[in-house]
């Protein structure tokens, strides 16, 4: 079999290398043909590096790369084209930084070329001549690549004045490519996030947004067709059920997918079941964000989001929804033609690593973390053996050890709805089948879990009501057979405590 490409970005090093690879080759075709200028935004450890450099070797010509593969007989290999390849290093937090990095990547690109500038000290007048004296010298047109476009803001989201005067710097910077489109035969860029509304592409607005194009649903990432087919010989004796609920999801409006490290990952560690994504993939900025705003997690399915918001990141008013799209922590479901605000979408979390991942990050935030653990295995013993009699004995300490020292900026943590977030936490991060019926900011929440060949129907109320009869009202549990428990609970957020639980099995 071949070799797994573990951290492997260089499309020349899977192709000699004898490495495993799955051909998107068809869609840089498509891409290519269709565009002359697109953007492209994937959450961390999709393959967006990978695609990118996939692009420079066929501009490059270098067919003898991919043979065999969907393009080798569509691309006219004859024709090459000059390619100025971008990307940023870590560390940039000032326009200073910025402009040093830029420099240097330009003056990789005229020693890669061939070329000699001579405005070699000014970014404005060394990019703009790399431009002219590529297409002088090559007598064609010249291919930019961005890659990580987004990241000098990205790393410093969490100091906005520092953010803010980088995206004024790159904005200037792409200024560039748009003056110079008579020398230009394609435009690439790729991000993580789409700050269209920060303008960060305010010096290039003629991009054309691919990242919710059907067209493109699967240019990063494994189709469920890969896993089966490709992967087979990888994941004899794996429960391909299983493997798809923990890993499979993802969607941009195309055919779900898995996310590429995720099961490689999987793969080399044995078949394990872990968080492999999540704990290499969040961001940085997104636990801080969370911290630092008056955020609570909203629904993890069945939230509907208009187009305009999710295509957009505004890092002066950040959307909470669109935050964790962009992250990878929450998928598009299906679009939705009555939304107010014309074409919208329904979101959901889009696998059980992400849902376990992202509650037992949000319980290390909002809980004092010696407590979380024990609470969290006695919570899945019960789901596990059906004693739900115990739970009302667990549940006061689960609500003691919720703590507001983690939020010392803002009041988030004395709201109602903080401690209803934090109850779904505690059950969606043992990892159980559970479904939000419904979650209100005002406090209360319906949930339906599965666990144990068993379904539990628990609502949760901060007000003095009949938390049973909500359930019994609302008749979630005629869509299930077998064993079923209503389970009412009523909590006072004033003193902390339970004021009434109901316990009732079907």
């Amino acid at each position: 079999m071949k070799k797994l490409p573990i951290g492997v970005q260089t499309f020349s090093e899977i192709i000699n290398g004898d490495y495993l690879y799955i051909d998107k080759t068809a869609i840089a075709y498509s891409l290519i043909d269709d565009f002359k200028y697109a953007f492209l935004s994937r959450p961390r450890r999709f393959g967006k590096s990978l695609f990118l450099d996939t692009l420079q070797n066929i501009f490059e010509g270098n067919r003898e790369l991919f043979r065999g593969l969907l393009i080798e007989e569509k691309w006219n290999w004859e024709v090459t084209y000059p390619v100025i390849k971008i990307g940023f290093s870590d560390g940039l937090h000032s326009k200073a930084d910025f402009e040093a990095d830029v420099l240097h990547t330009l003056q990789s690109n005229e020693k890669r070329l061939g070329l000699e500038c001579e405005e070699r000290d000014s970014i404005p007048y060394f990019f703009q001549e790399l431009i002219k004296e590529a297409y002088k010298k090559y007598h064609r047109r010249v291919v930019i690549l961005i890659d990580d476009c987004d990241k000098p803001i990205l790393d410093n989201i969490d100091n906005i004045p520092a953010a803010l005067v980088l995206q004024r710097a790159m904005s200037d910077f792409q200024s560039i490519i748009k003056n110079n489109d008579a020398s230009l035969y394609f435009v690439f860029l790729i991000g993580e996030s789409k700050l269209f509304n920060s303008s960060l592409f305010g010096g290039l607005n003629n991009l054309e947004n691919i990242g919710l194009n059907p067209v493109f649903g699967a240019v990063c990432g494994y189709t469920q067709h890969d896993v089966d087919v490709v992967f087979a010989p990888y994941l004899e004796g794996v429960d391909m059920a299983e493997l798809k609920r923990w890993y499979n999801g993802y969607n941009f409006l195309g055919d779900n997918v898995y996310n590429p490290y995720d099961i490689l990952l999987f793969i080399e560690n044995g078949h394990l079941f872990k968080n492999y994504w999540f704990d290499a993939g969040i961001p940085k900025y997104f636990m801080q964000l969370i911290k630092e705003n008056s955020y609570l997690i909203p629904v993890f399915s069945g939230f509907d989001i208009s187009s305009s918001s999710l295509n957009s990141f505004d890092i002066n008013n950040i959307c909470v929804e669109t935050l964790l799209f962009q992250s990878g922590c929450l998928a598009v479901k299906h679009e939705d033609s009555s939304s107010m605000s014309g074409v919208g979408y329904v979101l959901g979390c889009p696998n059980r690593e992400v849902q376990t991942s992202v509650n037992d990050t949000l319980l290390e935030l909002m809980t004092s973390g010696s407590d979380k653990d024990p609470i969290c295995r006695e919570l899945l013993a019960i789901m596990n053996t059906g004693e739900v009699e115990r739970l009302e004995v667990v549940i006061e300490p689960l609500f003691a050890s919720i703590s507001g020292d983690n939020f010392p900026n803002n009041d988030v943590w004395r709201s109602e709805g903080f401690y209803a977030s934090a109850l779904c936490a505690y059950f969606a991060s043992i990892r159980i089948d559970l479904v939000v019926e419904n979650m209100g900011y005002e406090g209360g929440i319906n949930l339906t879990m599965k666990a144990g060949g068993r379904t539990f129907f628990l609502e949760f109320k901060v007000k003095e009501l009949d938390p049973l009869e909500q359930i019994k009202k609302m008749k979630y549990y005629e869509k299930y057979d077998g064993e079923r428990y209503l389970i009412g609970i009523v909590f006072d957020p004033k003193q902390r405590i339970v004021s009434k639980f109901e316990l009732e099995r079907l």
